[in-house]
């Protein structure tokens, strides 16, 4: 009997604990973090305008947006979603105590801001006698038409370089490995992982990190609401269609994310 008891115990123990260990997967932590919006039940439905899914609106003038604090970027006047911000605090401080500094180099873009990036692309000499959507395709390997980007949701958001080599070792490959093992828990994912999974559209940015508990519902209501006809206004805006920006590259995201 006593020893009934004491297997009884032991085996009681071992689920306790194996039910406290932190998941490995990142996808499964993501998918723990609740919806903001429509997919969540019990609250009021609550839908993102077209103006704020294709990025035209001032964040410093809109309710929801914040400014980030100095202590997480060198950059003045850039904003993200309060209930992104939040979470990123929580992560900045998290990592900080573990030696690594995250910065913020890129948050919110809205539609102005990301033409001007576009269009200083569009204009490079190396594009002089090509097709229209040649330069479009490449163009897109690491930069969003202006009305598709995720920067224009204020969820997303660019950590401490964009070169691809400097992730590869030292102080950024320290930052990625801790994002990988760390960033779920904050409700924050590479959308832009490896293209070995199947993934679409952009190449692969480590730096480029998204809130899903907030942008995920964006995506949704983005294709639900957002056609071809609504990108206009730029440079090469007549080949979004031809190039399937919307299928490929707004929807390319990492697969177990959608």
């Amino acid at each position: 009997m006593q020893k009934n008891v004491l297997l009884l115990i032991s085996c009681c123990i071992l689920f306790i604990t194996a039910c406290a260990q932190p998941s490995s997967d990142p996808i499964s932590e993501i998918k723990k973090q609740p919806l903001a919006h429509s997919q969540q039940q019990g609250t009021t439905v609550a839908f993102y305008s077209k103006e704020e899914l294709l990025g035209k609106f001032d964040p410093a003038k809109h309710a929801s947006f914040v400014k980030i604090e100095t202590s997480h970027t060198d950059k003045p006047n850039i904003y993200m979603r309060l209930q992104a911000y939040d979470s990123f605090r929580l992560m900045h401080e998290a990592a900080k105590k573990e030696g690594i500094n995250i910065r913020i180099i890129s948050a919110t873009r809205n539609f102005d801001y990301q033409k001007g990036i576009w269009e200083k692309k569009w204009l490079r000499e190396k594009y002089k006698g090509w097709s229209e959507v040649d330069k479009v395709k490449d163009i897109l390997k690491y930069s969003s038409m202006p009305g598709t980007s995720r920067h224009h949701w204020g969820t997303d958001v660019d950590f401490n370089s964009v070169e691809p080599g400097w992730f590869a070792k030292g102080e950024g490959k320290k930052l990625y490995d801790w994002l990988i093992a760390n960033a779920a828990s904050y409700g924050f994912a590479q959308t832009y992982n490896s293209k070995a999974n199947g993934r679409t559209g952009y190449e692969e940015e480590k730096w480029h990190w998204s809130y899903m508990p907030l942008s995920r519902d964006m995506l949704e209501q983005y294709n639900a609401s957002i056609t071809y006809n609504d990108l206009t206004g730029f440079s090469g805006s007549a080949s979004a269609k031809a190039t399937q920006s919307i299928e490929l590259y707004v929807n390319g995201i990492d697969p177990g994310l959608r």
